[in-house]
């Protein structure tokens, strides 16, 4: 009985390493841009490889970086990186309903690996979702972006003065690359970022609050609007 245990767990995460191979490729190039910007920005390549091995979230260590490169204060970056992510709740709520029953400290463990990558493949697994499946999935997805990130580290430490130099525009321009695709997609997303921009002025023109807690703030409440707004819009199409 204990050999076949240990054959399905084995089997388990080889499938679960198998499934997460194309999530670490694809961080590959995103991850090497987090540390050529994290270099740009005034990271070390001990804080930068810290920060994607706590954090391990793509969108906020951008965003913390764009905050970071604007000296805003810590509590201001973990509240506005908060926001980012709390779509994870829900994530993880969704994936808990197709994981098997395991100690919370296993599924804890493994539930740190949740991204939107590795939740999609998860979540679209016909069979039951194991402990050592998600272990092997999330493990290359780990490794992956925080070993990349360190060589992205690395590779922009010894890039020619004028490259380094471009870098600081990079950031900018990826996230308006994120947001340009969405915003084709999702009327929501059109509303959320005009409204989410104009609070944001709003506050910074009044002086009362640092940038920081300017974006936090205009972030959750534009949230807020946008989602009653469009939940109201839908009951009354439904009606």
């Amino acid at each position: 009985m204990h050999s076949t245990a240990l054959a399905k767990y084995k089997s388990e995460l080889i499938q679960g390493i198998q499934a997460g191979i194309s999530i670490a490729i694809g961080y590959f190039p995103v991850a090497i841009a987090f540390g050529l910007l994290a270099e740009r920005t005034g990271l070390s390549i001990a804080e930068t490889v810290m920060m994607s091995a706590i954090v391990f979230a793509g969108a906020a260590q951008y965003m913390s970086l764009s905050l970071i490169a604007a000296h805003v204060g810590a509590w201001e970056i973990i509240m506005t990186t908060f926001i980012v992510n709390i779509r994870h709740f829900l994530m993880s709520a969704s994936l808990n309903e197709k994981v098997e029953k395991d100690s919370i400290w296993i599924k804890a463990l493994y539930g740190f690996g949740v991204t939107d990558e590795t939740y999609a493949v998860a979540a679209v697994r016909q069979e039951m979702v194991t402990a050592p499946y998600m272990f092997g999935l999330c493990s290359m997805a780990y490794s992956s972006w925080v070993i990349n990130s360190g060589i992205g580290h690395i590779v922009g430490e010894n890039l020619p003065a004028f490259l380094q130099e471009s870098m600081g525009i990079a950031l900018y321009a990826l996230f308006i690359g994120l947001l340009v695709p969405s915003l084709k997609k999702h009327r929501k997303i059109i509303v959320l970022a005009l409204l989410s921009a104009v609070i944001n002025s709003v506050l910074l023109t009044t002086g009362r609050l640092s940038i920081g807690w300017s974006i936090a703030l205009s972030s959750l409440f534009s949230s807020v609007v946008v989602e009653c707004i469009f939940r109201k819009l839908e009951v009354q199409q439904d009606e």
